[in-house]
């Protein structure tokens, strides 16, 4: 035999040992399942996974953001090209100054047409009063007509201004009825002007907006995972732009036999150990258990014949501990989740925490 092939036959029975040993610690120090107090289940580290996503479509003009950067609710990650919105936005703008110059000059109007209609009344009193003096006038006439001291044209004379005087009265009536009319109309201008101003101011308002949404930020703290779009591309409305994971909201999802699940509550204690860090004992608490039980996704790994019924089960670790190691959050690794059943039962060594909560 050559020394290579020594060479690996001496690796190969190092490896042997190795998982020897290793399937030794496992049998003697691991919680056993049988015991009634602890259960495990094989699943992956996962977190909330957020779009961002443009609300209108239109180009992408910039992403601030790279893959793998941390990102803080409120930050801006990405702009939208928003040159015709904003283009928009000024003509809006400019409608809005042209409507409320409209307004003004109605307003100015509506003065105008109630002067006049206080013209019109004055003369109306006037008018009242000559005809009230010409009447008077024409009855005297008339007595002296009638007894032969006037004379037929006297008498005509002032029974033609009596008429003339009727009929200015009855002209200065029209002219108030005109000129009110001139008001109210001058008055709808104005409402339509204020119309004009509000219908503009909205349009203007909802363009600010469409800018404002032209700005994408980050929705929650968290880790950009995907850029989905390169700047440049263009969206359709609601089109994805970045994808973030929210490192506020990391769990571990496993799956558990139905000879198990109705003995699992909400809360109860659940104990992680990843395959990439095994010396670290992860605490976590149930929130949540399925509650309608699911055949085993062909992807679930158990070291028994796969069951046919679980029910899915997710461990949601501590918000503050993820703070403390927030660079250190990974998604995706594969673990073993280790839940106590029984509230009264210890802890073996095996699991305790290597990672303060």
């Amino acid at each position: 035999m050559n020394p290579g092939s020594k060479k690996v036959l001496l690796w190969a029975v190092l490896a042997v040992l190795a998982l020897a040993a290793f399937g030794m610690w496992w049998r003697f120090f691991r919680p056993k399942a049988d015991e009634g107090s602890f259960v495990q289940g094989n699943g992956r580290i996962e977190a909330t996974e957020i779009d961002v996503s443009a609300k209108g479509s239109g180009r992408v003009e910039d992403i601030l953001v790279n893959e793998g950067d941390f990102v803080l609710q409120g930050d801006m990650v990405a702009r939208m090209d928003t040159e015709t919105v904003a283009a928009q936005l000024n003509q809006a703008l400019a409608e809005v100054a042209n409507a409320k110059s409209a307004k003004s000059t109605a307003l100015a109007t509506v003065a105008q047409r109630e002067a006049d209609v206080a013209t019109a009344k004055a003369q109306l009193v006037q008018s009242q009063a000559e005809l009230e003096v010409a009447k008077k006038t024409n009855a005297r006439i008339q007595t002296l007509y009638k007894r032969g001291v006037a004379s037929a044209q006297d008498a005509d004379d002032n029974a033609a201004r009596v008429r003339s005087a009727g009929a200015t009265v009855t002209v200065a009536r029209a002219k108030i009825t005109a000129s009110e009319a001139a008001v109210d109309a001058a008055r709808a201008q104005v409402e339509q002007a204020d119309a004009g101003i509000a219908a503009m101011e909205a349009v203007a308002a909802r363009l600010k907006t469409e800018l404002e949404e032209g700005i994408l930020r980050a929705p929650r703290n968290g880790r950009v995972q995907y850029r989905i779009v390169q700047p440049g591309e263009v969206v359709g409305a609601g089109g994805k732009v970045l994808n973030v994971v929210d490192l506020n909201d990391v769990y571990m999802t496993f799956f558990l036999p139905e000879t198990v699940a109705g003995r699992v509550a909400l809360n109860s204690e659940v104990r992680i150990i990843l395959d990439a860090a095994p010396n670290y004992v992860i605490p976590a608490r149930v929130s949540f258990v399925a509650s309608v039980a699911q055949f085993t996704p062909k992807t679930v790994e158990t070291a028994s014949e796969r069951q046919k019924l679980m029910f899915r089960v997710k461990a949601r670790i501590d918000e503050d501990l993820l703070k403390k190691h927030l660079k250190q959050v990974k998604t995706g690794l594969p673990g073993v989740a280790w839940l106590k059943l029984d509230p009264q039962a210890e802890w073996p060594a095996s699991m305790a925490l290597q990672v303060s909560p």
